[in-house]
């Protein structure tokens, strides 16, 4: 079935590369205003160009997520144009180092969970309102699946993520009675900065391309969806629930 999105308004956030950038075009082709949001204007310049080609609609935020003022007038500025929101795609973090714990400096740990924490939550609480206004709103938080398994030398970003998650679980629970869809999205490896980052011996062309991922998450976001209060895994193609520590 055909997704679509007409006259549905989204945030994306990291969307001037990887995941975030494809998300961006694949809910402009579906319909969907897309607000871009992202540090890197030249990026944002080129998703624009992309979904304007493609016949589809964009606003461009260029916005680092440390300014979490800018995150909160972010919030207004699209009650004033639009009155509403009705998808979130939070996808925008830093992956820190990979090291030992203990050697791991304080603004290194300090910058990604102002990133991938804070600002997710500020985002969120800028943009919560507006999403209950919509007749179908849909959320979709970017995680990973370090939140379980918090391998050895990822701490930074596995806590991260496991603190994103609590984050989604405890506003779908708070939601469950409105039209309101909260979901966590695990994208696994893919072929982005970020992993080569992290990697850097291994061979990119062995990972999906982040458009691939795209197509699988941008489903989430349908007002058809029933899920609320779980994690989609792409390279499963299914959701899953949690469960207490055993």
């Amino acid at each position: 079935m055909t997704l679509d999105l007409s006259g549905r308004v989204a945030v994306v956030t990291g969307a001037s590369r990887g995941i975030g950038y494809f998300i961006a075009k694949e809910l402009a082709a579906a319909g969907a205003h897309v607000i871009a949001v992202a540090r890197t204007v030249g990026g944002l310049e080129e998703l624009d160009d992309q979904i304007k080609a493609a016949g589809g609609q964009a606003t461009l935020v260029p916005l680092d997520l440390a300014d979490m003022a800018g995150i909160d007038r972010l919030g207004g500025a699209i009650h004033e144009r639009w009155g509403k929101l009705d998808i979130l795609v939070a996808n925008a973090a830093v992956l820190g180092v990979i090291s030992p714990i203990g050697h791991v400096e304080a603004k290194t740990f300090e910058k990604v969970m102002n990133i991938n924490v804070t600002a997710t939550w500020r985002l969120i609480r800028s943009v919560d309102p507006l999403l209950r206004i919509s007749d179908a709103g849909r959320a979709i938080v970017l995680s990973s699946s370090l939140a379980h398994s918090a391998r050895a030398f990822w701490a930074p970003y596995a806590a991260s993520k496991a603190a994103v998650e609590a984050m989604v679980r405890s506003w779908a629970h708070e939601t469950e009675s409105l039209p309101l869809r909260i979901n966590a999205a695990d994208p696994g490896a893919t072929r982005t900065a970020m992993r080569a980052q992290a990697v850097p011996g291994e061979d990119p062309e062995t990972l999906p391309h982040p458009s691939e991922i795209a197509r699988l998450i941008v489903p989430l976001a349908s007002p058809e969806l029933k899920e609320t209060g779980q994690i989609f895994q792409v390279k499963h193609n299914r959701f899953v629930a949690y469960r207490q520590p055993e």
